[in-house]
């Protein structure tokens, strides 16, 4: 690559679009250095020999040679590829379209164009007659990907001068999952600051009724309950009030486990391919994540971020629509790290807070995490995310290895549910009960529990 070349620069007055300028770097074809060689053997053997005949054989291939490094195209003129990306929000699918730009006395474009999924298209083009070529690219999952990749060659003078490749183009598309916000709101033991949505344990303004106390210093008088006091009273100067709850607002952590993402095909957990593999773990790590992030803001409650394959990639706790679209950015770019990482203690956590802890359980490292910090005191919640296993092309020996496998999760999922964390799978598989069920069944009133 040139220092011309600007790789993969996204067009400021243009969003979707990607531009590549580069200087090209021409180099003479086999067909012209044959040529070459062969007009020189004939001249020399015509001369050494004292063979008109012979030497006049290399005059067409010497003439030849000569017009095609006349035709040579201009070396200080760019080449200039765009791709287009449209497609809203939602949409199953993308359209792309094709541009180039090329150096005159170019006479065709060798192209090769590898869309999401690995369909490979290899192209034969005339520079006057392509005006852009549009196709669609199908949007299977969730999260950051490569979308298109085009890779190109110039020919020149009838293709014995072509163009050197600089390394292909790449097209990536963040694609935003969807998501619904929860209506269940599981709470930590201990709320948090002095106000809020939720009624806290103790005593103040803003909550439901909690109790008929008697009158104390500090209360106020609009507070006496006198239908309660001639009840109760046993004496003239006895009074009793009605008291409330305070209200608070809830802490909550959200943690990702991206170290791998498997999908619904178990005969693709080894290849990994993003057309056969089908739903992905992380698909449903990123969906589940943004739901619970949007629910818990939209009440006014403080959510922050970690992704527990990196320590860098974290959002502290806060709360309001800006944080919620920080928070829905760096989920949706969440994306499989392939590192197993072992950490001698769990992150730092806010103290009361809940956490959620999203993985498929595949391995020990997200369970052990999640046990520690229920050994801290805090409430942690396991969300389940490996998709529910289909198993077209398997062979017996993969249902095997399945089977051994998820015996070692089950195991891992009921050490867990011993040790105090509450686990809810987040894909309805009939087996277990429904999310929305679980949801509800955990968002009763947990005060006073360690």
């Amino acid at each position: 690559m040139t220092a011309a070349t600007r790789p993969n620069e996204p067009d400021p007055d243009r969003p979707g679009r990607t531009v590549r300028v580069s200087q090209p770097r021409w180099a003479l074809a086999t067909t012209y250095t044959v040529g070459v060689g062969v007009a020189s053997v004939l001249a020399m053997t015509g001369l050494l020999l004292s063979r008109l005949d012979i030497a006049l054989l290399a005059l067409p291939l010497i003439a030849a040679s000569a017009w095609t490094w006349d035709r040579r195209p201009d070396r200080t003129q760019p080449s200039t590829v765009t791709v287009d990306l449209s497609g809203r929000p939602g949409q199953a699918e993308l359209e792309f379209t094709l541009g180039l730009s090329v150096p005159d006395g170019v006479e065709g474009i060798s192209l090769r164009v590898t869309k999401l999924g690995g369909e490979v298209q290899e192209l034969l083009v005339s520079p006057h007659t392509m005006r852009g070529l549009t196709s669609r690219v199908p949007l299977l999952h969730s999260g950051p990907q490569e979308v298109v990749r085009v890779e190109y060659r110039l020919l020149a003078a009838d293709a014995s001068v072509v163009s050197i490749s600089d390394g292909p183009l790449n097209v990536d598309r963040v694609v935003t999952p969807a998501y619904t916000a929860i209506a269940s709101l599981p709470l930590p033991h201990r709320l948090q600051g002095l106000t809020g949505t939720h009624d806290s344990a103790r005593p103040g303004d803003g909550g439901d009724f909690r109790d008929i106390h008697p009158f104390t210093a500090g209360d106020r008088l609009r507070r006496i309950d006198w239908k309660a006091t001639a009840r109760r009273g046993r004496f003239a100067g006895d009074l009793y009030v009605r008291r409330t709850a305070a209200t608070a607002d809830a802490t909550v952590l959200i943690v990702i486990d991206s170290r791998d993402d498997v999908g619904e095909q178990v005969s693709e957990w080894s290849s990994n391919s993003a057309t056969m593999k089908g739903t992905g773990s992380l698909d449903l790590a990123r969906e589940a994540a943004s739901s619970i992030a949007a629910g818990y803001i939209k009440v006014g409650d403080r959510v922050g971020f970690q992704d527990l394959a990196s320590e860098n990639r974290m959002i502290a706790h806060g709360g309001g629509s800006q944080h919620l679209w920080r928070l829905l950015r760096a989920i949706e770019l969440t994306r499989p790290s392939g590192t197993r990482t072992h950490r001698q203690r769990p992150p730092v956590v806010v103290s009361g807070a809940l956490i959620y802890v999203l993985s498929s359980f595949l391995d020990e490292e997200a369970g052990r995490m999640a046990a520690l910090w229920r050994g801290n005191g805090h409430r942690v919640i396991a969300v389940d995310v490996l998709p529910t296993a289909l198993f077209g092309r398997t062979t017996r020996y993969d249902r095997l290895a399945h089977r051994i496998l998820m015996m070692e999760r089950r195991d891992r999922v009921r050490s867990l549910e011993a040790q105090g964390v509450e686990i809810v799978r987040w894909q309805d598989d009939g087996e277990s009960a429904p999310r929305e069920a679980r949801l509800r069944l955990l968002s009763r009133p947990v005060r006073g529990r360690r």
